[in-house]
Order: C-alpha cells, then sequence, then structure tokens
C-alpha cells in the first residue's frame, strides 16, 4: 500500500470497526504526511485501569512488512471480536495502539532513514549517564557485549513469547532460541526502545520479522501467517502475566498514584494518576518481593510467588503520622459516632477523666482504622467484581 492507500485502509477500519476502535494523529512527517494511530479497545477513547500495548512498524522506511502485518492485524482482532478468545481478551483487557508507520517519507523514498536522511531509531535523545547504563541497545565501553538490563529476565521472558510463537523463528541457528539482546547483536545508541525504557515504564522489544526487507506483494500472506500467532500472543501477555492491581490509601479508601518497586530489580514501576493502577510484567518466578510507595505514606512490602498466569496484588498504605494532634484528627473525621453530634461526644469526653478520654480515644481510633480497611478491601472487591476476567488469584497487602 501507498501512504494515502495505508491512510484509506485505516479510516475504513475505523468506520467498518467502530464500536472497539477509533483514529487520532500523533503530529507529522517532513514532508506533512499525517501519522495516524488506530486504537482498538471495548472502550476506546477512554482511560481504564487496564494495561496498554503499542504496535509501531516502518520505522526504517526501507522495511515495510510491519506496516502490512499491522493492518492485518487490526482486520484479524475486528472479524475474531467476540467470538475468539485471544481476540476478546485484547479487546476487553487491553488498550492496544497501533501506529503501522512511523516513517512515511522513507517508505516513499524507498530508504532507511527519513526525509532529512535521519535514522529514526537513532535519533531519541542521548542518555548521557543513563545510557551508559541502560543494558539493552547500548553498552557502556561501546563494544559489543551481553549487557544485561534490570529487567532483563522479563525481556527474555517476553522475546520468548514471540520467538516460540513464530513459525520458525525459535529454530535459529544464529541467536539460540530466535532471540538476543541488543547490544550483544550489535550496540546502537539514541534507540526508541532504551529511552521508552528509562522515561515511560515502556517494556519494547524490536521484532525482526522478515529476511528480505522489501519481499514481493504475494509473499506477505505467509509472512503474516507466520507471525500471526506470535504478535496476539505478546500482546495478551500485558494481561495474562506479571502482576496487576490498584494502591489504596487506609484512611479514605482512595486510590494512591504511587509506585511500586521489586527488590533486586533497579526499576520503578508508577501507578496512573486517574485510577492508581499498575501494571508490572514479570516472568515467572519462586519468589518476588513487591513494594508500593506514595509519598506520605508507610511503604508496605510482602512476598509473592508469580506462576504462570497473572497475579491481583492490591495494596492498603497507611498514612505516615507526625504526632497525637494529626491522628485524634483522624479519629474525628471518621463516621464511627453512634446518636449525638460530635461536639456532644467531645463534651462528655472532656467531662470524663483524663485516663478515661484516653482510653476511648485509642479504641475509637482502632476501630476507625478497622472499618476503613475494611472498606478499602470492599473498594477493591467491588472492582474486581465489576472488572471480570482479570487475575485469578487476588491478593491484597
Amino acid at each position: 500500500m501507498s501512504n494515502s492507500d495505508l491512510e484509506k485502509a485505516m479510516k475504513d477500519f475505523t468506520q467498518r470497526c467502530g464500536n472497539i476502535s477509533r483514529m487520532y494523529r500523533i503530529g507529522k512527517s517532513v514532508k506533512g504526511v499525517p501519522l495516524w494511530v488506530i486504537e482498538i479497545s471495548d472502550n476506546p477513547g477512554k482511560e481504564e485501569a487496564e494495561p496498554a500495548f503499542k504496535y509501531i512498524g516502518n520505522v526504517h522506511g526501507d522495511e515495510p512488512v510491519g506496516r502490512e502485518l499491522l493492518m492485518r492485524l487490526a482486520n484479524w482482532i475486528c472479524d475474531n471480536y467476540p467470538k475468539d478468545p485471544l481476540a476478546e481478551l485484547i479487546v476487553d483487557k487491553v488498550h492496544l495502539h497501533i501506529l503501522p508507520s512511523m516513517n512515511p517519507d522513507g517508505f516513499s523514498l524507498r530508504k532507511r532513514g527519513n526525509a532529512n536522511d535521519i535514522d529514526l531509531n537513532r535519533d531519541f535523545p542521548d542518555q548521557g549517564a543513563l545510557v551508559a547504563n541502560y543494558p539493552w541497545d547500548g553498552t557502556e565501553d561501546r563494544r559489543r557485549s551481553y549487557f544485561p538490563c534490570p529487567d532483563d529476565e522479563t525481556f527474555r521472558f517476553m522475546a520468548s513469547i514471540y520467538s516460540r510463537s513464530h513459525h520458525n523463528m525459535s529454530l535459529s541457528k544464529e541467536f539460540e532460541g530466535g532471540i538476543t539482546n541488543g547490544a550483544a547483536w550489535y550496540p546502537i545508541y539514541g534507540a526508541m526502545q532504551d529511552w521508552n525504557y528509562i522515561h515511560a515504564d515502556c517494556f519494547e522489544l524490536t521484532l525482526e520479522v522478515s529476511d528480505n526487507k522489501w519481499p514481493p506483494a504475494n509473499e506477505l500472506p505467509t509472512i503474516w501467517e507466520h507471525n500471526r500467532k506470535s504478535m496476539l500472543n505478546l500482546i495478551s501477555s500485558v494481561a495474562k502475566t506479571g502482576i496487576h492491581g490498584k494502591i489504596f490509601s487506609s484512611e479514605t479508601g482512595r486510590p494512591l498514584p504511587g509506585s511500586v518497586m521489586i527488590k533486586g530489580i533497579n526499576h520503578t514501576v508508577k501507578a496512573g494518576r486517574a485510577f492508581a493502577d499498575y501494571h508490572r510484567l514479570l516472568a515467572p518466578a519462586e519468589k518476588y518481593e513487591v513494594m508500593a510507595t506514595m509519598t506520605g505514606y508507610k511503604s508496605k512490602t510482602t512476598i509473592i510467588r508469580l506462576e504462570a498466569g497473572p497475579m491481583a496484588l492490591d495494596f492498603i498504605l497507611d498514612p505516615e503520622v507526625s504526632n497525637g494532634e494529626h491522628r485524634l484528627e483522624s479519629v474525628c473525621d471518621c463516621s464511627c459516632t453512634t446518636g449525638g453530634s460530635g461536639l456532644e461526644v467531645m463534651g462528655f469526653l472532656w467531662n470524663s477523666h483524663l485516663e478515661v478520654y484516653f482510653v476511648l480515644v485509642i479504641v475509637l481510633a482502632f476501630v476507625c482504622i478497622l472499618l476503613l480497611r475494611k472498606r478499602a478491601r470492599l473498594s477493591f472487591l467491588r472492582h474486581s467484581r465489576q472488572q471480570g476476567g482479570g487475575p485469578k488469584r487476588a491478593v491484597v497487602a
């Protein structure tokens, strides 16, 4: 397809599949070609407490296979939703974004770079010390060597999902299992996946899907069939593996946009601001020590065993209390009184012995904490029932 053909195909798709998709533009190329994205979801355009996944094709202008595969992928999902379980899971539990062509100018010129002759996968901002420590595409000494990132096991796990599902990728004689560390293959700098991992908590793979950069069009159906299962399984992996949950306040029961860290993995994942949901990709393992943090709250740690499936793991954090006055204020804010106004209750307490007053305050505080924790847990359980079909194992820490 030409660039105009591709734009028409995308518009036709969103008209045909408008109930599960929308189109939006993220900018334009040097020559003014719009960069269109298709979003596929059961609620397109709306933010939900779900993991997001993006596919980007045609980063290099002379590698057009990706743009064709991505349109075939979108149409397969539309044609098979909701009758196919995999299509249903992707639409209902993931927000999928597809940018078929990142380099339409290079495609028109049949060359690697864009209209300014820039290689788009070498042109992301230089990381300086961050690049030196980033363990995927670049190395510290700029030499070719295996340079693992903090999430090396998770990246290997994700890459293997694609390779094992492919027609013959895992049988590669050059790369064991059909996967490779980027720097072990050849180090590059200014790469998109390095930048996104550091600055956007985005776990990216670079997928080489064809030995021939510009194969004859009649080979596209075969290439699609070789990659179809891999492409679908990689999308679904963000919902079918790892840990997913929210962070709540024990004081109010409201979501907190905190952060989640894994002991031994020097990479923090932030929860979303709207729903305080997080989605942490991890390879299955016997033991992970997971910690949730939020400014103004006490951090909480729990140890989990992550099997092949996903795990729902919510955290309920207690606020940090600097003095007794703040604690008393929290007690009075609770809806724990039984008849009469708060002033009447406090008047009774002040007219009683001081010792009795303190005992009652402690009892009220304890009861309120129990009620608020219960409310937070009920909020989580209601959310889980409303979401449905999510991670099978639910844990509250």
